[in-house]
């Protein structure tokens, strides 16, 4: 097979990823703009984003469903805390529902995307992939050229095809199998297995319990501690509630109440970090047995939200260690053994299976490169206006959600601000529309994208764009100063409209 080249291919808009934003965005857009053509160009063979590629055991959200839903989808589910399952099939019932299907393109990546002032078009370069996999020495994969008027990147931040993998000395000498959790094995078989996860964020703390039902034991193994609350799977107000009022005032009901809820709690993490450390302690100590090491095990030496809260539904990981199908090491690696850990402490740890919930890979917009009018854009020189556009770059998106709260907030948010700014385009005759960057940086200078110090933001922030203190220069985590800012505030302020210099 020859390597072809297709193309190109014309759209108002293209749309990167068929996740849980870029179907999200693709809905808005059909809904708000019909005349629109559109495409939702997704590297996988299927849709879904996380909640597709994600299958470790346990999988599910850590925001509630009443906000991770779409603002035009209310949640219907029995549980406010959803399995990766669910979600997905969410995802898919949307995609049906707003008749989305002759929009995709799958098995399609976009590699690099180039603006021309000239003809105000971005021309997007792709390949073809299997399951989201290309080589770049491969000459036989098919290229798919495509030309839109306006991108928008709904692709996250990390990468989906690898998890990040820390140096460990003796990993390959082990005798079992070794998994990372993001790439989990469907034939893996757990059962009577000696487990150790090693991790302490959001994913060993879904994981270790759900596997503590079907291995023999299973040991968390952590470098530090997260802080890790409980939430009820079931919200009981919501139950309460459906008795009484149609299903759409309760999700909006619901929906206000967790989104004042997740403001309160962020900011007394930010004013009074202290009662909001000692509230999560003593919650923790009330489902632990007497005697267990909260301050070692759970008791962080950062402050709440300095890294995400990890959340356990109705304290099943509490419970699994009570029950003694779970312990928790919080120590360092000496080196991997063929039968297990060996610490630093000298002691060591034998298992079956040693599982890597070691976290992500940063990979801004997707890995694509961008150019315009034939300048390289470097994502860590621009500046974020709104959150959501890049300094210096027109026609250009990409949705960036909440650390504090649910992601799908913010990106209906955004889609509701792109639809202004298509519409805006339209009405004056304009087609570029370019935030031009700060003069200056304001109070604080400019600073990362994401207020996080977990792990992962920390060794790939350099390759995201920055922000700086003024509010249109600021990803603001606070959803009603947002909802303000984006759908009430003028398009026009802070940005420049043009026309195609051709």
């Amino acid at each position: 097979m020859q390597s072809e080249h297709e193309g190109p291919h014309h759209f108002d808009v293209i749309i990167v990823g068929a996740g849980l934003s870029g179907v999200g965005a693709a809905s808005h857009l059909a809904r708000e703009c019909p005349d629109k053509t559109f495409a939702i160009v997704e590297s996988r063979s299927t849709v879904g984003g996380t909640w597709d590629l994600f299958r470790y055991p346990g999988v599910r959200s850590d925001s509630d469903m009443y906000t991770l839903g779409y603002d035009f989808k209310p949640w219907a589910g029995e549980k406010a805390i959803a399995s990766g399952a669910e979600i997905r099939d969410y995802i898919r019932d949307t995609i049906a529902e707003e008749d989305l299907s002759a929009h995709l393109r799958l098995n399609t990546r976009i590699i690099s995307a180039e603006f021309s002032s000239a003809t105000a078009l971005w021309t997007l370069t792709a390949v073809r992939t299997t399951d989201g996999e290309y080589s770049d020495a491969d000459p036989d994969r098919g290229v798919v050229t495509f030309t839109c008027s306006f991108l928008s990147i709904c692709s996250g931040y990390y990468r989906y095809d690898e998890g990040f993998t820390p140096l460990i000395d003796g990993l390959a000498d082990f005798g079992g199998p070794v998994v990372h959790a993001q790439q989990w094995p469907a034939n893996l078989d757990c059962f009577d297995r000696r487990i150790i996860v090693i991790g302490s964020g959001a994913t060993a703390v879904t994981l270790v319990p759900a596997l503590a039902d079907r291995a023999l034991h299973v040991t968390m193994l952590q470098r530090s501690p997260s802080y890790v609350a409980t939430r009820s799977s079931v919200d009981p107000l919501a139950a309460r509630m459906g008795r009484l009022l149609p299903a759409r005032a309760v999700n909006t009901l619901i929906r206000t109440r967790n989104i004042l809820s997740a403001i309160l709690t962020f900011e007394v993490s930010r004013r009074r970090p202290a009662l909001l450390k000692r509230w999560l302690r003593k919650a923790a100590v009330a489902e632990l047995p007497p005697g267990f090491d909260v301050d070692t095990h759970f008791g962080p030496a950062y402050d709440p939200w300095d890294q995400r809260l990890c959340l356990t539904t109705d304290g099943e990981l509490f419970d699994a260690i009570s029950r003694g199908d779970v312990d928790v090491v919080t120590a360092e690696i000496r080196r991997i053994t063929p039968t297990g850990i060996e610490l630093t402490s000298g002691e060591s740890l034998e298992a079956d299976i040693i599982v890597l919930a070691t976290g992500l890979n940063l990979l801004a917009i997707g890995g694509i490169s961008l150019r315009v009018d034939g300048r390289e854009i470097v994502l860590g020189d621009t500046t974020a206006y709104r959150g959501m556009m890049l300094s210096g770059v027109p026609n250009l998106s990409l949705t960036l959600g909440y650390t504090n709260a649910a992601w799908t907030l913010r990106a209906d948010l955004i889609s509701r601000y792109v639809i202004r700014l298509l519409k805006h385009l339209d009405a004056n005759g304009f087609a570029t529309v370019t935030p031009a960057g700060p003069r200056h940086a304001g109070k604080g200078g400019q600073v990362p994208l994401i207020d996080l110090q977990s792990g992962y933001v920390r060794r790939g922030i350099a390759s995201l764009p920055r922000q700086a203190g003024r509010s249109r220069w600021r990803l603001q985590q606070n959803y009603l100063e947002d909802s303000r800012l984006l759908t009430r505030r003028s398009v026009t302020d802070g940005v420049r409209f043009g026309h195609a210099r051709g």
